[in-house]
């Protein structure tokens, strides 16, 4: 849920024409109930009283707060216009209804009322983030572009908003996008750090090794203090059974950055590949010293263990990696 963005952006919301009081105080204790994080109370109180536009507008509110979003969209349906024009009740029933609508996945619904909100509220970056998210989705890089730059202060056609819509792609799955942007962002910048580690990413990911390694090598140069890409690199050179390199490399990522996990799992898979078992079993119980939590650590170290006769250790480690498997996917 985005609730922070509401809670942001309904600051100081004013009520309408005056009422009864007993509308009022009604009101007045279900939007208390709504900023108490009490939000199902507040749909249930809101839902004994009339349907007038400034009930259906909390109530709207409420059950979007609740997770209860399609219970919202109906309620906000064609509230909007019934709103006065410019009126802080109005502003946060589109902000709201876009904000659900984009939860639902609606997008060609939600963008344009999230558009509205950005009118007036534009410096909300909770907001440019949902909107970020929303044409990345959409397929629209260049909105995606400037809503990123506005998240982070950067100029939209500037080689850094490339680089930070292209990550942001990568964390959606949008990767054929994302390589656009970064090509974009190194014609720009050749010398931009992070952004040929990305593209090398990419390129790794689609077993395209060779312009994988190339571009790896070339964050490398940019930025030879850079743990993840000799991670990287290593990773490429494991999933080609090169262990000798792979060892390499992995060793200089541990020297920058001792405490994490990845380089130990991929040098206990080398070393037991060259037949150091001692030595991978020391790589993968370092790996579970700094992450207990790894599945595929314990599950290597199971084999490994099954493998050098020590079954009942081995159970408990191979018993361990499929629970936590199991916790993963829930």
């Amino acid at each position: 849920m985005t609730a922070g963005i509401v809670a942001a952006l309904a600051l100081g919301v004013a009520t309408l024409a005056p009422e009864t009081p007993p509308l009022e105080a009604a009101l007045a204790e279900a939007r208390a109930l709504v900023d108490a994080g009490r939000p199902e109370e507040a749909a249930a109180r809101l839902g004994a009283l009339d349907r007038s536009p400034r009930v259906r507008h909390l109530l709207g509110v409420a059950r979007y707060h609740a997770g209860d979003l399609d219970g919202a969209i109906e309620v906000f349906e064609g509230l909007p216009d019934e709103l006065p024009l410019g009126s802080s009740e109005r502003r946060e029933a589109v902000q709201v209804m876009g904000l659900t609508l984009f939860e639902l996945g609606r997008l060609a619904d939600a963008i344009p009322l999230l558009e509205q909100t950005l009118e007036w509220a534009g410096d909300q970056q909770e907001l440019n983030q949902v909107l970020g998210r929303a044409y990345i989705q959409a397929r629209r890089p260049d909105d995606a572009r400037g809503a990123w730059a506005r998240v982070f202060g950067v100029a939209p056609g500037s080689a850094a908003a490339h680089l930070l819509t292209a990550q942001m792609m990568v964390r959606l799955e949008f990767e054929e996008d994302a390589e656009g942007e970064l090509r974009q962002a190194i014609a720009k910048d050749p010398t931009l750090p992070n952004a040929h580690y990305l593209l090398g990413q990419l390129a790794i990911f689609r077993a395209r090794f060779e312009d994988g390694e190339a571009l790896t090598r070339r964050e490398i140069e940019l930025n030879p203090a850079n743990a993840m890409a000799y991670y990287q690199l290593g990773d490429a050179f494991v999933r080609q059974s090169r262990w000798e390199e792979a060892i390499e490399v992995l060793q200089r990522s541990l020297w920058i950055n001792p405490y994490y996990s990845g380089p130990y799992i991929l040098l206990g898979r080398a070393y037991d590949r060259k037949g150091q078992p001692a030595t991978a079993e020391g790589m993968l119980r370092r790996a579970i010293q700094y992450d207990p939590n790894n599945p595929q650590a314990h599950y290597l170290l199971g084999r490994l263990l099954q493998r050098t006769g020590r079954e009942e250790e081995a159970g408990r480690e191979l018993e361990l990696a499929e629970r936590l498997r199991q916790q993963a996917v829930r």
